[in-house]
Formats: structure tokens, C-alpha cells, sequence
């Protein structure tokens, strides 16, 4: 694992004190390890120190005893004895302090015992030479003296070399432990000044990331408390306020805008159920009451709407909703939301009145459309009728002017009934029953053909179709559409030439059609008619879809300006898009988009 990786782990900081900690604990172990080293080599000192003390003294009583013992064989005089009986006591007294200080050291107890033994010898010989002194009346001249002398001087030695021995032994042990000692000393400080430097180092970069912690922790303080301005600014601009129910200990919280919903400062009441019914609208009271008594059953509250009443009167409608959250520690809080939906409300029974309206402006458009079907049509046919009499039967009685004014009145009630006709399938686009069905494309161009097959044959026109797919649509706009645009190619010739109509079929992807810039679909039905007719400016591309909007004489072409509108009226009602684009002399292109 990298160590940057490491040093930004929230575990970091635990792990370095841990570490530190027993640090510390195996410094300290050390150093009581160190101190009790050195106290044993001080008791070490001190014990050789006394067993050489010991030692020596020992040898001085021998030394002592042996004087006194020259200073009787000499003199004759007992007094020269006292040093030899006291050296005989003190000598006990030192071996029982020597007994002691090597008690746990075998092999010098071994040479204590030895050297016992030889003083025990010595002592018996000084003995026997004082015996030998008195029985032969100070005859240190007989051949028995000598042996005896010299067995004394011998043992003398032996005693020498064995306090030798045991002191070289204590020497050798100090100096082994002074080795050891040494050794560990030499090493300890640096192993200590060691681990007190990584020790250090740890510290130190716990210490930083402590620091690091405190700006992360101070920044994300900061962001939280903009979180918490933020979320309270949100709150009162989208009229919501929060609460949450700690099921454990039955105590309720209300954010700042639950206040303000019920019409009242912030905090100004303590958060209970029971304050807060007493806002409640009271038709609405019972019904609340028991949805508080099911959640707190159920540890859940779906959506629930009730109306409070603030002290000026002014009634609010609410909605609430409920969900569990299981937080740290297993804690279990019911966190909700109450919304002031009093203008999704008004809005709603606002829309209830203009769906009403629009259903009165339907049927008044439905008796419209039988007015202008049957009502209309009547009078213009009666008008129509007696005109076609009038031309029979009294043509030739009419003077030039009466058969001017007649022709006019002729076109005139022609064009009146075209109008009458656009109108009506203008109207029929807006019907609110628009049927989809997957339909034959083909069959539907070709019933439009038909429609116009007089006109067409009449032009000579010439008509070049791609194939089409099966399609979802409204299948006699869609008839009426292809007749319309046709219809609008073979209205629009040119003079000089033949009409010729070329109808194409793709599909299409929204993102590849510089046109599609509003669609909301990925695929597209792309039909284009393309004609070879007068064309038109294209700073006009978009008002000739506008309803009676037309960019030519009534006199030089027919037509009541309604057809295209019906035409974008019909692409509309099928969530698509209809563009014209024209060359004036040259021809017109309109492209049809409707959604895969």
C-alpha cells in the first residue's frame, strides 16, 4: 500500500498513538532493565568488596594467632595467646558472614568449605605445637618441633592460595558482569535515543495529520453550516419543512420552516403532536389523529393531506410523508417532510375550471361544426342553385355588366365554399379523438392520389414515391396530409413545364438532422415531397404555416390559406415537425418528421 495511501487512512492517526504508546512502555522497560543492571553490579562491588574484606580479615586472624603463638614459644608468657583465642572466634564470625554473602554461588561455597578445612588444620596445629611447647618445656631444639612448624607453614600457604582462589573468582565475575554491562551500556543509549527518534517522528506526523484532520474537519463545518443555510433557504422557498420522530424515546423535532407553515416563529412552541394538532384544521383533526396513532404503529407514514389554520385565519393545505432510517448504534428515527401544496391546490381547481371551459368551447365548437356543415352549406347551395338558374334561363336577358356582377357572385359563393370545407378539416385536426394505429403508409398515398387523380391526370403530373414502412399514426390526417401537400405542389406549377413530385422515405437519427434541434425522440420517419414548381422565398419558410396566411393573389391562384396550417395542424398531433424550404423558379421542399 503507498504511503500516501497509508498517511490518509482514518486509521492513521490510531495506529501512530498505539505504536507510540508502546514505544514508550518498551523505553521504559529498557531503562528499568538498564537500572536494574546497574544495581546489580553495585551489589556485585559490594559483595566482592565484602568478600574480600571478609577474606582478608580471616587472614589476618590466622595472622594474628600465629604471632601470638611465636610470641608464647618465645616468651613463655600466656598473655601472648589471647590474639590466637580471639582470632579463633572472630574467625568463625567472618566464616558465617562468608557463608552468607556466597550462599547462591556453589563453587565458591565449595572453596569456603576447603578453606575451612585448612583453617581448622592450621588452628589445630597451632594447637598442638602450644601443647607441645608446655609438655617439652620450650623444646623447640627436638626432632618433633620441626615437622610440626613446618606442617603449620605449609598449611599457611595452602590457606594464602586458596583466599587467592576465591578472590580471583569474585575478580572474574565483576569482570564478566562489568563486560555484560559495558556491552549493554554502549548499546541501550542508541537503541533508546532510537526508538525515542521514531518515537518522535510518529509524533510528529500524527501531530500533522491532526492538523490536516482539524481543516478537513474545519472546512466540512463550514460546508455544512452553508448546507444548513442552504437547506433552510430551500425549505422556505419550496414551502417544505422537516421533522423527525425518535421512536426509542418518543420525542419529536420540527425544523425551523414546519414553524413557518403553521404560521408561526421559529421554535416558539415545544415540538409535540399535541401543539401541533392544535393548528390543525378541525375537520381534519380526528382524521390526522388516527394516521399519527397508524405510524406510530406502523413506524411509517405513506402521504397524508390535512388543512391547518393559522392565527389570521388564512388555511393552508399540507402533505406529509414518513420513511424509517436506521442511524449509528442501531437508533431508529422516522424522518418525514410536510409540503404547503395550497397552490398545487388552487392550480388544480383552477385547471378543473378551464378543463371546463374548454369542454363548453368543444361543444360549441362541435355546434359550429354542424352549423358550418349543415346551416351553412344550405344557404350557399340554395345560392348556388339560383345562380346556375339564373345563367340558364336568363343569361341572354342580362346586359354586360348583370353578367359581370354574375360571374363574381358565382366565384365568390365557389371560393365561400372551399372556405367552409378548410374550416371544417381545420376542425376535425383538433378533435380530441386522435385514434393510432399501425398503418399502410402506401394505401394512404395512394388514396390521397385519388383523391386528386383528375387533377393530376388533367397536369399530366408525374408522381415518384419511395416505399414506405408500416407506421403509427392517425391514419385519415395523415391521408389528408399527403393529399394537402400534393395538392399544394400541383396548386403551385410552374407554367413552363411539367409537375413533377418526388416523395422520399428514411429514417432518420435526431442528432444527424440539423433541423431537429427541439426533438425529444433519438429516431425519426423523414418524408420529403420535393416539386419542381414556382417555389418561394424562404424569409417566408415559416409564415405559410400560419392559418389564412398566403403569399399570393386570390386571383392568380386559388386556395383559402388553411391547407398548410392543417398540414403542421397534422404533424403536431403526431409529436413531430414539419420545415418548408423553397427557391423562388425553381421548386419547394417540405420535410415531414414523425417520430420511430
Amino acid at each position: 500500500m503507498p504511503l500516501k495511501t497509508i498517511y490518509r487512512a482514518p486509521w492513521f492517526v490510531k495506529a501512530v498513538f498505539t505504536i507510540s504508546f508502546f514505544l514508550i512502555f518498551f523505553v521504559a522497560g529498557i531503562a528499568y532493565k538498564s537500572m536494574n543492571d546497574l544495581s546489580k553490579a553495585s551489589e556485585l562491588v559490594s559483595e566482592k568488596y565484602e568478600v574480600s574484606i571478609e577474606l582478608e580479615q580471616i587472614l589476618s586472624y590466622l595472622k594474628d594467632a600465629e604471632t601470638g603463638q611465636r610470641g608464647f614459644v618465645i616468651i613463655k608468657d600466656s598473655t601472648y595467646l589471647e590474639p590466637y583465642f580471639l582470632g579463633r572466634e572472630n574467625i568463625n564470625n567472618s566464616f558465617a558472614e562468608l557463608k552468607e554473602l556466597i550462599k547462591d554461588e556453589p563453587k565458591q561455597g565449595k572453596n569456603l568449605i576447603e578453606l575451612r578445612f585448612l583453617i581448622d588444620n592450621c588452628l589445630a596445629n597451632l594447637e598442638q605445637v602450644q601443647r607441645f611447647i608446655i609438655k617439652e618445656q620450650n623444646d623447640i631444639n627436638s626432632p618433633s618441633f620441626e615437622p610440626m612448624f613446618a606442617l603449620g607453614k605449609r598449611l599457611m600457604d595452602q590457606i594464602r592460595e586458596k583466599i587467592k582462589v576465591m578472590l580471583d573468582v569474585q575478580n572474574h565475575k565483576l569482570e564478566r558482569h562489568q563486560k555484560e554491562y559495558n556491552s549493554s551500556l554502549r548499546v541501550t543509549p542508541v537503541f533508546l535515543y532510537s526508538l525515542m527518534l521514531l518515537s518522535l517522528l510518529l509524533m510528529i506526523g500524527a501531530y500533522y495529520k491532526i492538523m490536516s484532520n482539524l481543516k478537513k474537519l474545519k472546512r466540512s463545518n463550514q460546508s455544512l453550516e452553508i448546507f444548513k443555510e442552504s437547506a433552510n433557504q430551500s425549505e422556505i422557498v419550496s414551502k417544505h419543512g422537516n421533522w423527525a420522530w425518535d421512536i426509542e424515546n418518543d420525542r419529536f423535532s420540527f425544523s425551523d420552516n414546519l414553524y413557518r407553515l403553521l404560521g408561526e416563529e421559529p421554535q416558539s412552541f415545544a415540538p409535540t403532536i399535541e401543539n401541533f394538532m392544535q393548528f390543525v384544521h378541525p375537520e381534519d383533526v380526528e382524521k390526522l389523529n388516527e394516521q399519527v396513532e397508524q405510524m406510530k404503529e406502523d413506524e411509517n407514514l405513506p402521504f397524508i393531506h390535512y388543512r391547518v389554520i393559522h392565527k389570521n385565519g388564512t388555511i393552508k393545505h399540507l402533505k406529509a410523508y414518513g420513511k424509517v432510517v436506521v442511524t449509528g448504534e442501531a437508533r431508529r428515527n422516522l424522518l418525514g417532510t410536510t409540503t404547503d401544496i395550497t397552490d398545487e391546490i388552487e392550480s388544480f381547481r383552477a385547471m378543473e375550471e378551464r378543463n371546463l371551459e374548454l369542454e363548453r368551447n368543444n361543444k360549441e365548437l362541435s355546434a359550429f361544426n354542424h352549423v358550418a356543415s349543415h346551416d351553412l352549406q344550405e344557404p350557399l347551395r340554395k345560392i348556388q342553385t339560383f345562380l346556375s338558374r339564373l345563367e340558364d334561363k336568363e343569361q341572354d336577358n342580362l346586359s354586360e355588366s348583370g353578367l359581370k356582377y354574375m360571374s363574381r357572385i358565382k366565384n365568390a359563393a365557389t371560393r365561400m365554399r372551399l372556405l367552409i370545407d378548410d374550416l371544417l378539416q381545420f376542425s376535425r385536426t383538433n378533435k380530441a379523438d386522435k385514434v393510432f394505429e399501425v398503418s399502410n403508409i402506401n394505401l394512404l398515398l395512394e388514396a390521397a392520389k385519388q383523391d386528386l387523380a383528375e387533377v393530376i391526370s388533367q397536369e399530366n403530373a408525374v408522381i415518384n414515391a419511395d416505399a414506405f414502412p408500416v407506421i403509427n399514426v392517425i391514419p385519415f390526417q395523415i391521408h389528408q396530409l399527403f393529399a394537402n401537400l400534393i395538392g399544394n405542389s400541383l396548386k403551385y406549377k410552374a407554367a413552363d413545364r411539367i409537375p413533377k413530385i418526388n416523395i422520399t422515405h428514411e429514417i432518420v437519427k435526431a442528432e444527424d438532422e440539423k433541423l431537429l434541434v427541439k426533438a425529444k425522440n433519438d429516431a425519426y420517419h423523414k418524408i420529403q415531397f420535393t416539386d419542381n414548381g414556382i417555389g418561394f422565398d424562404n424569409e417566408y419558410a415559416e409564415k405559410i404555416f400560419v392559418l389564412f396566411n398566403r403569399l399570393h393573389n386570390k386571383d392568380e391562384y386559388s386556395g383559402t390559406g388553411i391547407g398548410l396550417s392543417i398540414c403542421k395542424k397534422i404533424v403536431d398531433n403526431h409529436k413531430g415537425f414539419i420545415f418548408a424550404n423553397g427557391e423562388s423558379g425553381i421548386g419547394a421542399t417540405f420535410s415531414v418528421y414523425i417520430p420511430v
